[in-house]
């Protein structure tokens, strides 16, 4: 290990002295700073990074173990996915499913797992925050924040286009175009078309390729208006419509005993009898508008947004049935609509940070209105349709105190107000909370090349309704507030002139009253529940080095310690009987899982990117890039089994192309997945050993051209 860190400092030595990483731009606290400056663990995912893990048309959950903390799943396919962030986030697949994880897309809250699911396209940046985060954010969270920020008009004409060729009939089409229209009037169009073909067979009914389809088409348009110095005005306009496949869900892929994928499993082959080959329709619109106004040294800041989506996604829930491989005792298939409606309202008041006292506070207000109507249809009722409503307001405020030249202390505070209400034939529900919580970080800049900082955040999650079992005869189920306190201690540091970067944080979560569901079973139910209290420990640390003038690589590392703590949780044990609980057993056949971990919380992850650069004669150079990403041992559900868990599963990433040293064009061949890696997702503990895979490889060719 010494020879190993030796030779990069040597080769870091040899490069020119004018040679360092580009400045990374952040605002995790509501305003642009220095990434190494800001004392909350959060990571920046942008350019070449991003761009590569999207390059094969993938969605959202692209983002999935290629940050530290971060895990990303769905088993809706390509709508509904589900964030984790420190293991902390939630299994329940129903479309009214409460999450831990705020997804703000630029600015604007995304609440319902739908609106998350909006297409990624021209991102100017990823930002993802850990821990609770709610003295500056209009939506409370006790997990952490996915912020997405699109690019910005500006007065300069660019743009670029960008299309792919690939495998599995892999088209897309990705472009931008803005600029000026005035003096005062600032223009950004952009569009996004991903095409996939059908690349699945299913031998039930002797049809090939019926399956695996991506149809998604996604637009925004923005205007910026800047009359002046001390007025904006940002209207950003967006639609997608996606018509593709559900998730497969495949039926008997484990053996009892084990948790690898059997001889039943073949990636182009299912056999379904019913859900008409798993398809899937959602439509999506909103608008965001932001303005903001300086006076006296003072910003205030509005930001509006309405947000509505409807759809389907029809599933073979059983994976087969009658046919095909193993035993399943009955069939089962299951269609679900949402139409959700979202309105937003946030203001926000704040100083000058860069006055000569170096005093920094901002206040806010924020409103926050829903309406969620979901029908299930199971196949053998009729559909049921529940209608969830949310109201929520909030006061927030936080404050920068400079301590000397080197140190200063970051205070903050929220009271939330939150009303949840379900309504559906024979039930009514109404829950409601309030709670105070805040957050207070010191952090300490040692020197010019870095800091240390410790911080304290407490996070409040509002009580949880959920009506899915009412479509299958059962009541709906509640789950009281769930309050956490995060401690942190972390480092930032530049090094070797420049030419590296690195930092790291140690996490203690505990969250009292912590919300679960519990899914599948014999009932094939969805219930909330609440444990005692379940505590996380763990630590993150990530870098980016220049190791030489031609060749980059960026690193990072997340260790996750999760444990439930609640001595009388029992939970129902895979309903086929099939599967092998390691838990103790109660005399009702009931699973106690004290002391397991969260579900979905990789008990590690790593993720590693490199890139290398060889100039060429003229202004050309040759390049390439790869990148892998690992995840530990995951729990699937509540219960631990021999069949329900992964460990080590990767998947990697390569680029080899040409571009112009000035960005103008490039070309390069790309491969996603590259190694083919049939990893499990997660699984249906219903009536078999059913469970979904990721995505295949995908070969392609990307060209792009941009002009400024």
């Amino acid at each position: 290990m010494k020879r190993l860190l030796a030779g990069a400092v040597a080769l870091m030595a040899m490069g020119s002295a004018q040679a360092q990483l580009e400045e990374v731009i952040v605002t995790a606290q509501k305003r642009e700073q220095n990434l190494l400056e800001v004392p909350i663990s959060v990571t920046n995912m942008a350019g070449k990074e991003f761009n590569a893990l999207f390059s094969g048309g993938a969605d959202i959950r692209a983002l999935s173990t290629r940050i530290p903390g971060l895990y990303v799943e769905s088993s809706n396919g390509r709508v509904a996915p589900r964030f984790y962030i420190r293991g902390l986030g939630n299994i329940d697949f129903d479309l009214a499913a409460s999450q831990p994880v705020s997804v703000i897309m630029d600015d604007v809250v995304m609440e319902n797992v739908i609106l998350k699911s909006f297409p990624l396209f021209d991102i100017d940046r990823v930002e993802v925050s850990r821990g609770p985060q709610g003295s500056l954010f209009g939506r409370n969270t006790t997990a952490g924040i996915v912020k997405l920020v699109s690019r910005r008009p500006t007065t300069e004409t660019s743009g670029y286009i960008e299309a792919t060729a690939g495998s599995l009939g892999t088209a897309n089409l990705e472009a931008a175009f803005g600029g000026g229209l005035s003096d005062t009037l600032s223009a950004r169009a952009s569009i996004l078309i991903q095409n996939r073909d059908d690349w699945i067979d299913n031998g039930f009914t002797s049809q090939s390729s019926v399956m695996g389809r991506i149809e998604e088409q996604a637009g925004r348009i923005q205007l910026l208006f800047e009359p002046n110095d001390d007025f904006s005005a940002l209207l950003n306009l967006h639609a997608r419509s996606l018509d593709g496949t559900a998730s497969v869900f495949r039926a008997n892929i484990f053996d009892t005993g084990s948790n690898e994928l059997n001889e039943n499993f073949d990636r182009d082959l299912v056999f379904f009898d019913e859900g008409d080959n798993n398809p899937q329709e959602y439509d999506s619109s909103g608008l965001g508008l932001t303005l903001e106004y300086t006076f006296n040294d003072l910003t205030l800041t509005s930001i509006t947004g309405f947000e509505e989506a409807d759809g389907r996604s029809l599933g073979d829930i059983d994976g087969g049935y009658g046919a095909g491989p193993g035993f399943i005792p009955f069939p089962s298939q299951t269609q679900d609509a949402a139409d959700v409606e979202q309105f937003t309202q946030e203001f926000r008041l704040a100083n000058d940070p860069t006055l000569e006292d170096g005093f920094g506070w901002q206040v806010g207000l924020f409103f926050f209105d829903s309406e969620l109507s979901v029908e299930t249809s199971p196949f053998f009722i009729p559909p049921t349709t529940v209608v969830h409503n949310n109201e929520a307001w909030a006061v927030f405020g936080q404050a920068t105190m400079p301590i000397g030249e080197n140190l200063e202390v970051v205070g903050g505070i929220r009271y939330t107000d939150d009303e949840k209400s379900l309504d559906a034939p024979g039930f009514n529900v109404d829950l409601s909370d309030d709670q105070f919580s805040g957050d207070v970080s010191i952090n300490w800049k040692h020197s010019d090349a870095g800091i240390l900082y410790a911080r304290w955040a407490s996070g409040f999650k509002a009580p949880t309704i959920q009506g899915r079992d009412i479509a299958f005869g059962a009541p709906p189920s509640t789950a009281t507030s769930e309050t956490s306190n995060s401690f942190e201690v972390g480092f930032k540091q530049r090094l070797f002139d420049g030419r590296g970067e690195i930092s790291g944080a140690l996490f203690h979560y505990i969250v009292d009253d912590i919300q679960f569901t519990a899914v599948g079973g014999a009932a094939n139910s969805i219930q909330l529940i609440n444990a005692d209290r379940g505590t996380g420990t763990g630590l993150e640390i990530e870098g980016r080095f220049l190791i030489a003038d031609n060749f980059e690589i960026t690193a990072g590392y997340a260790y996750n310690d999760t444990e439930i703590d609640d001595a009388n949780l029992r939970v129902g044990p895979c309903g086929s009987g099939a599967c092998t609980v390691l838990d103790p057993i109660d005399a009702n056949g009931f699973a106690l899982v004290d002391g397991n971990p969260f579900p979905n919380a990789p008990k590690y992850t790593f993720n590693v990117t490199g890139e290398i650069w060889v100039p060429l004669e003229g202004d050309g150079e040759l390049f390439a890039y790869a990148d892998f990403g690992l995840q530990g041992e995951t729990n699937i559900f509540l219960y631990e089994s021999a069949e329900f868990y992964t460990e080590d599963q990767f998947e990697a990433g390569v680029q080899f192309g040409y571009r112009k040293q000035d960005g103008r064009w490039e070309a390069y061949f790309f491969g996603r997945n590259i190694t083919d890696e049939e990893n499990v997702q997660g699984a249906i503990d219903f009536n078999n050993l059913t469970g979904f895979v990721n995505e295949p490889r995908v070969l392609g060719l990307t060209v792009t051209a941009r002009f400024q």
